[in-house]
């Protein structure tokens, strides 16, 4: 009889981003960590925890901001390779949403080194390599540890202009919003998990850096932006909103969706870090004009997501707009 297929999502209690800690809790256990500034430092901190951006900044000169950030989760697909590629996508998201450039990242691996075999290990560290290489960002080294789960992912160091950030607090009313990857990819992930059926163009998405939209965003002379990650569109929306002093208005109809995401979420494939994005969401939010099944997608958490741009750029749809902070802090219609 043939051995069955090693699935890695088999091997971790949750999957990619919808593994974060809460936002709710996360949020309690960083308050108040900024505390006194360093003694000497070697640059000016321009954005670090105050507003839940996605990566700190810091001001070396002008005309150089130095971005850094991290991410790392366990296995979200069952292919390794394509998981090393996932994760590593995801760990440069967060310098493209920031508006900045990669140049150099370290692995990081926590491996069940008595459960899974090396060779898996090695072809997860091979995707990680192949995605950095497109991105033109060095991979040197890292760390690893002997982990009951698997996990990888990255930190990542790039440069930025000081003076042209994307961050969460630069948010106007009267300027539309724009998505730049369709959403579902965490019900998608869930059955994938559940099941073992493959989505390709899951995959592709998660794959599929987020530079060219960066790019586009700073061309266009957007200020404001973040990526749509583990705490879904309404959640990392509320973050920007609640950061700029405005409201967000989403049109349901305008957000694209996944092939297959709307009969996943049917079938019952939603990941706890959903709901419970929701249920942190919902006491802002006015969500009256839609069910709960839609409320669940546009809180779906998402894995290697695509941009959320104050601002429009060429091939993004426009999902809604930012408006003057009024009763709720999102509004979804």
């Amino acid at each position: 009889m043939a051995a069955m297929p090693v699935r890695l999502t088999q091997y971790a209690h949750g999957g990619g981003c919808a593994c974060k800690i809460p936002p709710g809790e996360l949020e309690e256990v960083v308050r108040g960590l900024s505390g006194a500034p360093p003694r000497d430092p070697a640059g000016e901190l321009l954005v670090g925890l105050d507003d839940g951006d996605d990566a700190a900044a810091v001001k070396i000169r002008d005309g150089l901001a130095l971005i850094a950030t991290t991410d790392f989760f366990t296995p979200v697909v069952d292919d390794p390779g394509d998981w090393g590629r996932i994760a590593a996508a995801n760990a440069l998201s967060d310098v493209y949403a920031m508006g900045g450039r990669p140049v150099v990242a370290v692995n990081l691996l926590g491996w069940p080194r008595e459960t899974l075999p090396f060779e898996f290990a090695a072809e997860v560290l091979r995707g990680g390599l192949d995605i950095c290489a497109t991105a033109g960002c060095h991979l040197a080294g890292g760390h690893s540890v002997d982990d009951p789960e698997p996990k990888y992912g990255l930190a990542v160091t790039g440069t930025a202009d000081p003076d042209r950030l994307l961050r969460n607090d630069s948010g106007r009313a009267g300027t539309p919003l724009s998505l730049t990857k369709p959403l579902g990819i965490g019900v998608l992930n869930s059955r994938h998990k559940s099941t073992g059926e493959r989505f390709e163009e899951a995959v592709s998405a998660m794959t599929t850096l987020n530079d060219a939209a960066s790019a586009a965003a700073l061309r266009a002379g957007i200020s404001c932006a973040t990526d749509v990650t583990g705490f879904g569109l309404l959640g990392h929306l509320y973050k920007l909103a609640r950061a700029s002093g405005v409201t967000a208005v989403i049109d349901a109809a305008a957000v694209p969706y996944l092939d297959g995401a709307r009969e996943a979420l049917r079938d019952g494939y939603v990941s706890g870090g959903t709901r419970r994005n929701l249920d942190w969401v919902a006491p802002a939010a006015d969500l009256s004009a839609v069910d709960t099944s839609e409320a669940l997608l546009l809180a779906d958490a998402q894995t290697s997501g695509g941009l959320l741009l104050a601002g429009e750029i060429p091939g993004a749809p426009v999902i809604g707009e930012l408006v003057p902070r009024g009763e709720h802090t999102i509004v979804v219609r």
